[in-house]
């Protein structure tokens, strides 16, 4: 099964455009699994031409995928919208990267799109969305991921 959280195409009709040969590999991908679209605020329509299931949200055993964290979510929610990114100072060198937010009871996923920008996880966007004494955010590197506790972080 694989579930995308909304925003897949930059417009309703940005899967209309795609070129033949992404289509053609994304239709590939997509062979025998499940495939679900969470509708997200740039493309709350079923993507054209594209198979899947478009949803609101989906519940799936204690996990819930949803495009925009909810303002009161139980544990398990699993949401995009937001793109965090996180940004440390360290030996008097700033490094800002794009990471998973999480606080071990909900987690906000990045933006992987080459024209999505991120909004740093101490924006007041984010705020309520995780215990303030658990954030952690998984920073993305060249090869590797790098787990930083909330008290590392820098606004910015």
């Amino acid at each position: 099964m694989l579930v995308s959280l909304g925003d897949s195409f930059h417009d309703g009709e940005g899967s209309s455009r795609m070129p033949d040969r992404m289509r053609l590999d994304l239709s590939a991908l997509m062979i025998g699994r499940d495939w679900f679209w969470v509708a997200g605020n740039h493309d709350p329509c079923p993507p054209a031409g594209l198979p899947g299931d478009t949803v609101e949200a989906l519940a799936v055993g204690a996990l819930t995928f949803r495009h925009e964290p909810s303002a009161k979510s139980p544990p398990g929610e699993i949401a995009g919208h937001l793109h965090p990114c996180a940004r440390i100072v360290q030996r008097g060198r700033s490094v800002r990267r794009r990471c998973f937010a999480t606080d071990g009871e909900r987690i906000v996923m990045p933006a992987f799109g080459e024209y999505t920008g991120s909004l740093n996880v101490l924006d007041r966007a984010y705020a309520g969305l995780f215990r303030a004494d658990g954030l952690i955010a998984y920073m993305i590197g060249a090869s590797k991921v790098f787990a930083i506790s909330g008290a590392m972080l820098r606004p910015g």
